[in-house]
């Protein structure tokens, strides 16, 4: 065998290995960023790592690695990978813009002529109401933002799944729902445990965080902000858990209190929600009448960080 004949034997195998280790970082990099995610596999960026993964594995062989363009493609390949994981992890990621870190929010500062508003959901993930809702937010284009409790996406984690793969923002609600005032050690516990199952259970990682009951004072708000999370409030609500109001009372509050930037209140779990989900879509039929755009509390706050800059 010549000297020339062997060069290019070793040098295609190496080409091979380059793949083989290309395809394994692949799969160690999606584990890493996507811990229990199989579940999303239908979104969007998960289908092209997968895509990206297949075409360096399958038959690498009878691609014939057969020439310099090779080791080329290999490098373009990984970089589109980068490229793509990067804005995978940039949608499981929600952190508010610096000046809004350990700061409370009531609404968002926006000119009049920006006429967004950001819906809020609260306590769920819930069985049926927040599919339900899901599925009114996706026939309108409507992308919300849900405050999660802990103990809520324990009993339905693969509702939690879902909506992160409709790609709505995710906040943190504290475990138990409580109000009473708490020392910190109790504060830390239920806001830490929550962030971590959130992302056990999602890939999610989120440093916004809304008191339960809009309490500010009982040690979690005071946690919160500590650790440079946004304290989200509201400026409108739907005051969806009056027991004896009318899915149109809903309705109504939210139009006549629907202004650029406001932060919207209404709720998925905690009860019998059917009224809210009967609500939903008048309420975003009217505001889009008005003229509304529809924005999550991240996105919302990146507006007014922009604006402000």
């Amino acid at each position: 065998m010549s000297g020339n004949h062997l060069f290019e034997r070793l040098r295609k195998k190496w080409r091979f290995v380059a793949i083989a280790l290309a395809a394994a970082t692949i799969s160690f990099i999606v584990g890493t960023l996507m811990p229990g995610n199989q579940h999303l596999s239908n979104n969007p960026a998960t289908v092209q790592v997968q895509n990206l993964s297949q075409s360096l594995t399958v038959n690498p062989l009878a691609k014939e690695v057969r020439d310099d363009r090779t080791a080329l493609n290999v490098d373009r390949t990984i970089e589109k990978l980068l490229t793509v994981l990067k804005s995978k992890e940039k949608l499981l990621t929600f952190v508010p813009p610096e000046q809004f870190q350990g700061t409370t929010v009531f609404e968002g500062k926006v000119k009049d002529s920006d006429k967004v508003i950001a819906l809020t959901v609260d306590d769920g993930p819930w069985p049926e109401t927040t599919e339900q809702m899901l599925d009114i937010f996706q026939q309108n284009d409507v992308k919300a933002t849900f405050f999660w409790i802990g103990k809520s996406i324990e009993n339905s984690p693969e509702i939690a799944r879902k909506v992160v793969a409709a790609g709505h923002a995710i906040g943190n609600h504290t475990w138990h729902h409580w109000y009473d005032s708490m020392d910190a050690a109790t504060a830390a516990s239920e806001i830490d445990r929550t962030a971590q199952l959130i992302y056990d259970t999602t890939g999610v990682k989120t440093t916004f965080f809304r008191p339960p009951g809009g309490v500010l004072n009982n040690g979690l708000a005071k946690y919160a902000k500590d650790r440079n999370y946004s304290v989200v409030m509201w400026s409108v609500t739907s005051a969806d858990t009056d027991p004896r109001a009318q899915p149109s009372a809903f309705v109504n509050n939210v139009l006549k209190g629907a202004k650029p930037g406001a932060i919207v209140l209404m709720h998925d779990g905690g009860g019998d929600r059917s009224r809210t989900v009967k609500a939903l879509p008048e309420m975003i039929a009217g505001l889009k009448k008005q003229g509304y755009r529809f924005v999550t509390v991240p996105e919302l706050l990146e507006m007014q960080g922009q604006s402000a800059a």
